[in-house]
């Protein structure tokens, strides 16, 4: 069995200078997913339904992802594994056609919610951490739960299909709308109609979704070396009056004992800080 490795300089062939350790976000679990949303609800400004009311049909525009809602709650009966539900909020345009006359544009409001159970692993210590405050005191945040962090990561979706129907007729998916937060509800310019009206919109969407648990922790990683940039810092042709000095300048090497920490002594010359001490 392999000794376990502490951190501190490594003599490897594979030119790793030490072993290190960093704080980070682990990832310890993670799914990606398309959902075909089908028959999804439009909940359209007071102007659209109007223009709604009217149309024949309609066609699509576009929709975009306005904000995703996360919750995080451990399943009791599985240790270390959670469910992660997410709240999709899109803002869906599109036109409508009254017959022979120009289209109207709408805009509307759709929900979609989605539950993903993944492994997060088990914490019970309590983080304390504190945030500098400029003239004032610093902020101490205390975790009422050690639970993972979920992350979803989504791009805009794409409106598969749309259909307008009469109030009368039934859809499988038009479950009532309860609650939306304030600030979404900011982004449309007028109040959305949840109720009333003689057509209702529906849309079909394709989403792209990613998700993970994420938790605190110290990882030990091999480092190779520091993040040195290679590109030099350009200035144009007539910006050097003296060239001599420059062309010196040039042959310096670059002291990247000075912006980190040298791990040994230096041992190159023509370094920056002789060339310094030469121009004094």
């Amino acid at each position: 069995m392999p000794e376990k490795v502490m951190p501190g300089p490594v003599s490897d062939s594979r030119n790793i200078r030490e072993a290190v350790c960093i704080h980070t976000r682990k990832i310890f679990d993670s799914c990606k997913d398309k959902d075909c949303i089908e028959d999804l609800r439009v909940y359209p400004t007071r102007s659209s339904q109007a223009v709604l009311d009217q149309a024949t049909c309609v066609k699509a525009g576009r929709a975009e992802l306005l904000y995703a809602y996360i919750n995080v709650e451990p399943i009791s009966f599985n240790k270390g594994f959670y469910t992660v539900d997410v709240r999709y909020f899109y803002r869906i345009s599109g036109d409508a056609f009254t017959g022979a006359a120009r289209p109207a544009e709408f805009t509307g409001l759709a929900v979609f919610n989605k539950r993903a159970v993944l492994f997060g692993s088990e914490g019970s210590a309590k983080v304390f951490t504190s945030n500098a405050m400029e003239y004032g005191q610093d902020e101490q945040v205390l975790p009422a739960v050690s639970m993972p962090l979920a992350v979803v990561e989504s791009v805009d979706p794409l409106i598969l299909g749309m259909k307008l129907t009469a109030v009368g007729d039934c859809c499988p998916c038009d479950c009532g709308l309860t609650e939306i937060p304030a600030a979404i509800l900011a982004q449309f310019a007028e109040p959305l109609i949840m109720e009333g009206g003689i057509h209702r919109l529906y849309v079909t969407l394709g989403q792209f979704s990613m998700i993970r648990l994420e938790r605190d922790t110290q990882l030990l990683i091999p480092a190779y070396d520091y993040c040195v940039p290679e590109k030099e810092c350009s200035c144009d042709d007539g910006c050097c009056e003296e060239p001599d000095p420059c062309q010196v300048f040039r042959q310096v090497q670059f002291p990247v004992e000075e912006f980190f920490p040298p791990n040994s002594l230096p041992t190159s010359t023509n370094g920056y800080r002789e060339v310094k001490a030469c121009c004094r």
